[in-house]
């Protein structure tokens, strides 16, 4: 009797320990599916964190902001309503930052680093460089702390601008253009260098 109750423990503790084992392996085996499936997304963001910088003579122009995409929608009047402030870009605010004074539409810009706002409308838009750069979208945005602000007349073409795009142009050693493209809509102006 006793042999028998031996031999029974053993093939008791022997199915044991296989089960355990095969439990071990599936609980392995479901680890490696929740990781799998963790991995992070490798899809493109949808609007971008990108810059642009030029140098115009010796002034540094440097342009941060996020690019969204049109991806088929109605931006300007649609997506983005007509007289209201946006910030130029996706996400935070776009800013702007300059190492030299500029003039800009016959008013002094002092070097530093400015948040760049619009105001997109059918007609003229209102262009605005506000000393709050540093801020979500327009969430904080006062108007009271606008440095500079000023009209200008958009161009329109027939051909879709995908991304939004900044771009710094050099027109001579003291001067150049921004401008900013998204949709159907660019807007540009020039700047001159203040040498101080």
């Amino acid at each position: 009797m006793k042999k028998i109750l031996v031999v029974l423990s053993i093939i008791l503790f022997a199915s044991c320990k296989q089960e355990v084992k095969e439990n071990k392996e599936e609980v392995m085996q479901e680890v490696e599916k929740v990781t799998q499936t963790a991995e992070p997304d490798k899809k493109k963001p949808l609007s971008p964190h990108t810059e642009t910088m030029a140098m115009i003579g010796d002034a540094h122009i440097h342009i941060d902001y996020s690019s969204p995409g049109v991806r088929d929608r109605m931006i300007f009047g649609g997506l983005l309503a007509y007289d209201a402030v946006w910030q130029s870009g996706a996400h935070k605010a776009t800013w702007i930052e300059t190492n030299k004074d500029l003039m800009i539409n016959g008013k002094a810009l002092p070097k530093g680093k400015y948040g760049f706002f619009t105001i997109p409308t059918k007609g003229d838009w209102t262009v605005i460089f506000n000393s709050n750069w540093d801020q979500h979208g327009k969430d904080e945005y006062d108007v009271k702390e606008d440095v500079l602000r000023f009209t200008t007349t958009p161009q329109i073409s027939e051909t879709i601008q995908e991304q939004l795009e900044y771009t710094v142009n050099k027109a001579t050693d003291s001067s150049g253009t921004i401008s900013m493209s998204w949709e159907k809509v660019t807007i540009e102006f020039p700047f001159q260098i203040i040498n101080n």
